[in-house]
């Protein structure tokens, strides 16, 4: 399986189409077409299916797509540090994080990186835990940012000294908004918009036996789209504080959840991990700024 091929496959799936795919990257159709039926006869699977308006995936397809992606993202990034091997003044680096506020603790550690080496780009990966450590399994990230427990037998990592506050996002107009704060209690039977991640790992904790009693209307991997939702009156999003505009001019505010506990973020990293240069620099800045809380 050569990587020329696994980059005419994933631009056909992108492009659901052959010719479109094959212009994009400048070789004949006929080139694509055959390389990627000899791919599809080298694994013995059927990629694609014909629609009367596009190629279709098929079960083995989609398999493949998300490998292949996972396959020349590393591909990609290993390319880019063999590169900057030489090269201190510039290079790129790659972290993975959830939304929080507290992400601005690292960015301050890049910047004062960036300022003395202004060659350097950090390309950031948004996502909830177990897809961004997964990522850093695999090599495609450098760093990750995450909130819950960290396998010291896996990762070093630093914590970093703030907190992230759980509560609830909701319209001014809400009666709830005049309460300086809330507990779970109150939750029963209100439209509730959450992230996935938080119903699988904390929501049984939370509520425990009555966790049937939740109303749960949407569910979301970003906060953003769930912010709309919020502003447009289809429920309350449980959330971290500051992921949104709640000052003047804004529809929404925010209420803390008084019996959960905040939550802490850390940056972590694979044991025994080999950095390009730049990444090496970053990690020295963050050890100076946080060292104190590695573990």
């Amino acid at each position: 399986m050569e990587i020329r091929v696994l980059r005419y496959f994933l631009e056909t799936a992108r492009e659901g189409n052959i010719t479109r795919a094959a212009e994009r990257l400048h070789v004949t159709q006929p080139t694509m077409s055959r390389q990627l039926k000899d791919l599809e006869e080298e694994l013995g699977k059927k990629l694609f299916v014909r629609t009367n308006y596009a190629l279709r995936l098929t079960e083995a397809g989609l398999l493949l797509r998300k490998r292949a992606e996972d396959i020349l993202d590393l591909v990609d990034k290993t390319e880019t540090e063999f590169k900057m091997l030489d090269d201190t003044m510039g290079g790129e680096i790659f972290i993975g994080c959830p939304e929080s506020d507290s992400l601005k603790y690292f960015a301050r550690a890049l910047k004062r990186v960036q300022e003395l080496h202004p060659g350097i780009r950090c390309n950031i990966t948004s996502g909830n835990s177990e897809d961004i450590t997964e990522k850093l399994d695999k090599g495609i990230l450098d760093f990750a940012l995450v909130m819950e427990y960290v396998n010291p037998l896996k990762y070093n990592h630093l914590e970093i000294p703030a907190e992230d506050t759980w509560g609830v996002f909701m319209r001014k107009d809400s009666l709830l908004a005049k309460k300086n704060a809330l507990r779970l209690a109150d939750l029963y039977d209100l439209p509730l918009i959450c992230s996935r991640q938080n119903m699988e790992q904390n929501f049984p904790a939370w509520f425990g036996e009555k966790l049937d009693r939740l109303n749960i209307v949407a569910t979301y991997n970003l906060f953003f789209n769930a912010s709309i939702f919020v502003k447009e009156g289809l429920g309350y999003a449980i959330a971290y504080d500051k992921l949104a505009h709640t000052g003047k001019g804004s529809d929404m505010t925010f209420v803390p959840l008084t019996d959960v506990p905040a939550s802490e973020m850390k940056i972590i990293w694979k044991k025994y991990q080999v950095f390009s240069p730049v990444a090496s620099l970053l990690l020295a800045e963050l050890q100076k700024e946080y060292g104190e809380n590695q573990i």
